[in-house]
């Protein structure tokens, strides 16, 4: 069977209704046996920005660095690890690092933004996002990501503005880890944090602070910080989410606690039997506030990967790489020896006039979008209309996505023969074919 996409014009679908604009957002969610209906581990996410910037797609294939190499991540310099793991990310375009994204031994991290009673600075150091590619391109699991990030939170920091304005936008992070057969929940107050071991069900997250009293790794000096601040006597249980949560939230976290119980709810309806389709189905629900369409923000690119147990069995990552995902369509990609570039879902290179790297910086802006987001902004416009055309185009991409979807199952049921070079052509071959049907 073919792997890619391929052609399907027939057919019709109404118009998704109009939701009330939701606040800023990004959810994350994961799934372990017995929750999800295979023996697989799901993980899914949305990443949920300013609607004018532009998520990219972007492979980097193992490295090996000389002793004493440095790495330039957004803002900061730090040491370069020995050998680096091959990686897929989902990432603004603007930025070193990325909202999501996956490595070559089957390991998923994606950060929330979140404010606790640590002060936010404005002194620029890590990103959470660089946080997440740097997880990701030295963690060989879930818990070997957790240690990376940790260690690299406590030299370096976190800090900087998240957002491609002159105004800055800081927060602190948390973040969802996975791999075949565990996940870890991880969330950041300043240089502190806390760690939560997932071993079965599903578990989601959502710009807040979730872990209770189940903590399996903390930094040394949390229980002492917390003490020394007055938020904690020291008497009976460590609640790392009250401790460490404001009195008085934002609004925006506020509305992160309605969003986390639907999500919460969301996975509990379907306990036991979640699949990939069902966690693509959370990740475009609007009613709930989880795919996120807004004015100011919205949801700028999605991610949604299975992971099965059976170690002889390739793990398979789904992007999006264009905003919206109930507009959206998700491609397949798996790790192998040579993957096929894809330059249509990669932003154009500004280099040294980019406005990022300019001090002060972000005092202009450039056009960052991709091919694959141009086209796909120009048929968004017009299914918007409801017009026939607009109506068979987004049901030829609810086909393109099933064909993805079907030929993914039969692959790791065994009905495939897994040829090397098709899977090496399969993420530029359905961003091509997504391509031709838009234009």
């Amino acid at each position: 069977m073919q792997l890619g996409f391929t052609a399907n014009e027939s057919g019709e679908m109404g118009m998704a209704e109009h939701i009330p604009p939701a606040p800023s957002s990004c959810d994350c969610f994961v799934a372990l046996p017995p929750a999800t209906a295979s023996q697989a581990v799901i993980f899914g996410k949305n990443s949920d920005r300013p609607s004018n910037e532009v998520q990219e797609v972007v492979y980097f294939p193992a490295a090996a660095y000389p002793n004493g190499t440095k790495v330039q991540c957004t803002y900061i310099e730090v040491d370069q690890a020995e050998k680096t793991h091959a990686v897929i990310l989902s990432r603004p375009a603007w930025l070193w690092g990325a909202e999501m994204g996956a490595n070559e031994h089957g390991v998923c991290i994606g950060n929330e933004g979140v404010w606790t009673k640590e002060p936010v600075g404005e002194e620029e150091a890590l990103l959470g996002m660089d946080l997440v590619r740097l997880g990701l391109e030295r963690g060989r699991s879930a818990h070997e990501a957790v240690q990376v990030i940790t260690t690299l939170l406590e030299r370096y920091g976190q800090g900087g503005s998240c957002k491609e304005e002159p105004t800055p936008f800081i927060y602190h992070n948390t973040f969802l880890l996975a791999d075949r057969t565990e996940a870890w929940v991880l969330e950041t107050a300043g240089l502190y944090w806390a760690a939560e071991k997932i071993r079965e069900g599903a578990r989601n997250i959502s710009n807040q602070l979730s872990i209770g009293t189940d903590i399996a790794a903390e930094h040394m000096k949390l229980r002492h910080h917390a003490q020394s601040q007055g938020w904690w006597s020291g008497d009976g249980e460590f609640n790392f989410a009250e401790i460490f949560s404001l009195s008085h939230q934002p609004v925006r976290m506020e509305a992160a606690k309605a969003r986390y119980c639907a999500g919460r709810e969301l996975l509990q309806q379907h306990a036991g039997h979640i699949t990939v389709e069902t966690i693509m189905g959370i990740l475009r629900d609007k009613a709930s506030g989880i795919c996120v369409d807004s004015e100011g923000f919205c949801t700028t690119g999605s991610m949604v990967s299975i992971l099965p147990q059976d170690p002889a069995l390739p793990c398979i990552h789904f992007f999006t790489a264009t905003p919206d995902p109930s507009r959206s369509v998700f491609k397949p990609f798996v790790f192998v020896a040579n993957v096929t570039p894809v330059p249509q879902v990669r932003s154009p290179s500004f280099g040294a006039e980019d406005p990022v790297k300019k001090v002060p910086r972000f005092q202009s802006r450039v056009d960052r979008r991709h091919e694959l987001y141009r086209e796909h902004q120009a048929a968004v416009k017009l299914m918007q209309t409801g017009q026939e055309r607009g109506q068979k185009l987004q049901q030829t991409m609810q086909d393109l996505e099933m064909q993805g979807l079907e030929a993914v199952k039969e692959m790791l049921a065994g009905g495939i023969t897994l040829d090397p070079e098709e899977l090496e052509d399969l993420f530029f071959d359905c961003i091509d074919t997504e391509i031709k049907f838009y234009k």
